[in-house]
């Protein structure tokens, strides 16, 4: 056997070992895509490979074949993702109002392999979620110019779901009306109030009759339905592509910064022990002098820094609040355990709603 031969040969046998090796490694990956599943994570996780390549980046001894090795570990990557993305196109991911809301196109930002569910109103889509309709609901939190999303606050508090990434996404509201129409033309709005809201001036300055709808593909929806060349709603530029109509004029937002925080809630809890760096939780506290000061204080003491501290009443006895609030820390390290049984002793209630590694931005 020649010299070549004997190193084919040898070839043949690492593929063959090889083989083996990567049908246990994509076992793996299922388990991987069985878990993101469960907790409403997305596929790619830009920061965990950038870790693990270099970390597996080491165990190249020689120096001559590290960068291809680091190559081959992205290419492994690749095809874990893919493999991935294909387990997870059954994965069921609810949002509250129909096709092209805002909520709809983060869903699908978030989870692009994901089929987007509609559901009436936050509650219904939460309670998706929770009778195991969907493997996980995408709900605002915060809008940037509105406020707090005040509902899905008390879900948050009195449900049983947990948050397990929150992501930000730039909301560019535009005027859009019939393909045939022009800005001229429009004498009447229609959008959510928050839509309305945010474009208050705009709709004064061209004193145009404003009308609130439930959500801002609702009120895409009414023009379309209607075909009045005078109406017009105030909605996203990828709401007009869906409903087959025209933007007249785009960026209409009072603030050029307007971004919505949505926070991904799902049955399962994620605890990541070195990775998580912020955390969410809901709490009471007695109505005595000075209580609330002591929680911020614990948690202050403990490190940890409060992001955001809101009230919410609770609904159930008259003046009676319960506080949301958001820090940066990993809650899941003894430290925090630590902070939590401190705040056990001086909260009427305490759940830690959720923690994740970070705050991501959606491209848009």
């Amino acid at each position: 056997m020649s010299k070549l031969d004997e190193a084919r040969k040898q070839i043949n046998e690492i593929d063959q070992k090889m083989a083996d090796l990567f049908a246990l490694r994509m076992k793996a990956v299922e388990q991987v895509a069985a878990y993101k599943k469960e907790l409403g994570l997305p596929v790619l996780d830009t920061a965990r490979e950038e870790e693990v390549i270099r970390k597996n980046a080491r165990f190249m001894q020689e120096e001559a074949l590290k960068s291809y090795y680091v190559n081959f570990l992205k290419y492994n990557m690749a095809l874990s993702r893919s493999y991935q993305h294909r387990l997870l196109e059954g994965m069921r991911v609810a949002y509250s109002g129909v096709p092209g809301a805002f909520a709809d196109i983060a869903a699908q930002k978030i989870f692009p392999d994901g089929t987007a569910v509609a559901y009436k109103d936050f509650k219904a889509a939460y309670e998706g979620v929770v009778n195991g309709e969907c493997d996980c609901a995408v709900l605002p939190i915060e809008n940037s110019y509105a406020g707090d999303v005040s509902q899905v606050m008390d879900l948050a508090f009195f449900g049983s779901l947990s948050i397990n990434g929150i992501y930000d996404m730039e909301i560019v509201q535009n005027l859009i009306g019939l393909p045939d129409a022009s800005l001229k033309d429009i004498k009447e709005v229609i959008s959510h109030p928050q839509g309305l809201g945010q474009c208050a001036g705009y709709i004064r300055d061209h004193g145009f009759l404003a009308h609130e709808a439930t959500n801002t593909a609702v009120a895409a929806q009414q023009v379309a339905k209607e075909g009045r060349p005078e109406f017009a709603a105030i909605a996203s530029s990828e709401t007009a592509a869906l409903y087959g109509l025209k933007v007249l004029d785009k960026n209409i937002n009072a603030s050029n910064i307007n971004t919505t925080r949505f926070a991904v809630f799902s049955r399962f809890s994620s605890r990541n022990a070195k990775r998580d760096n912020y955390f969410v939780m809901n709490f009471t506290v007695r109505n005595e002098a000075g209580s609330l000061g002591k929680v911020i204080s614990i948690i202050g003491d403990a490190g940890f820094n409060l992001r955001a501290l809101k009230s919410r009443p609770t609904k159930e006895l008259i003046w009676e609040y319960f506080f949301f609030a958001e820090g940066e820390g990993n809650i899941n390290s003894e430290r925090g355990a630590q902070m939590l049984e401190r705040l056990k002793e001086n909260c009427s209630n305490l759940k830690v709603v959720g923690s994740f590694e970070k705050e991501q931005m959606l491209e848009r």
